[in-house]
């Protein structure tokens, strides 16, 4: 169930003294089954962007989709989008409510009308997709560490069985453990479900590792949006709007910079492994032949 964003603006206060335009004329196709890194500085769009997909916020000019749909028609089903659309808010364990973890996870699938059984299977299937240990189940909320918490809230939403999970930021204020273990988390997820994930992050390195695909975004626009390698050649461009390449990408332009004749042309930590050895390689090679 693909989602189309056609030429949508929107306007903060519109017609108002204080008016902010936070999207302008943002055209995107985001197919099924597809892992989305959409980046971008404070204040270019991101978070008001992905609040439109699942019909939070409404254009002041454009059009949604989903599955052929406009989302924004009076017949429309809203309820039913934001149960396929799924939008896990940054710092999402702030909306933590109830007493246990496990009736915390319930909440979203027991609100679609389903039956207590299937409720129940849908809330322990969802916590463990994000590898939730069952003896947190019942525990409080509260008690669970920062990126356990996390998990749960995740939980939440995928319990509700969405086609598109949306991610604000979701390792905010997590350490590198914590962050590796929710990411490589939702990596597996989206591997084995077919979902489609869109990840909103600040971080090159995650969105590098992770993604299919990059959307970045720029003064409520889009800037760019393509594979990684291709968006991280255009690292000084990324540079003037308060973005960067991941770490690897100056690592490898520093190494060629020294006479090491590897690519640049790589994003992942892994790839730079390879890159460098197959230099090496093709070093020992050629002093063998005497070249």
């Amino acid at each position: 169930m693909s989602i189309i964003v056609d030429h949508i603006s929107h306007v903060y206060g519109e017609d108002t003294a204080m008016a902010v335009q936070a999207l302008k004329d943002v055209s995107l196709v985001i197919p099924d089954g597809q892992f989305i890194g959409l980046i971008g500085h404070t204040g270019s769009g991101k978070s008001t962007l992905v609040q439109h997909l699942n019909g939070l916020m409404k254009a002041t000019s454009g059009n949604i989709y989903f599955n052929g749909e406009d989302i924004d028609s009076d017949d429309f089903n809203k309820k039913m989008l934001r149960s396929k659309v799924g939008l896990v808010f940054q710092y999402p364990e702030h909306q933590l409510f109830e007493t246990d973890v496990f009736s915390d996870v319930c909440f979203g699938p027991k609100n679609l009308g389903l039956s207590q059984k299937e409720v129940q299977l849908r809330a322990y299937e969802a916590l463990k997709q994000v590898g939730l240990e069952d003896e947190c189940f019942y525990q409080s909320p509260f008690d669970l560490s920062g990126g356990q918490k996390r998990r749960v809230a995740i939980a939440g939403v995928l319990a509700m069985k969405p086609d598109v999970l949306i991610l604000d930021e979701p390792t905010a204020g997590l350490d590198p453990k914590g962050r590796d273990e929710i990411l490589d988390q939702i990596a597996k997820l989206q591997k084995e479900t077919g979902i489609t994930v869109i990840l909103v992050s600040h971080s090159m390195d995650d969105v590098a590792k992770y993604v299919d695909r990059i959307i970045v975004m720029n003064k409520g626009s889009v800037m760019y949006d393509d594979e990684p390698r291709e968006v991280f050649r255009h690292y000084i461009e990324l540079e003037e709007i308060g973005l960067a390449a991941p770490q690897v990408t100056y690592i490898m332009k520093d190494l060629q910079n020294q006479g090491i004749m590897v690519s640049d042309d790589v994003t992942t930590i892994e790839e730079a492994k390879d890159e460098i050895k197959n230099y090496f390689v093709r070093l020992a090679q050629s002093k063998r032949h005497g070249i």
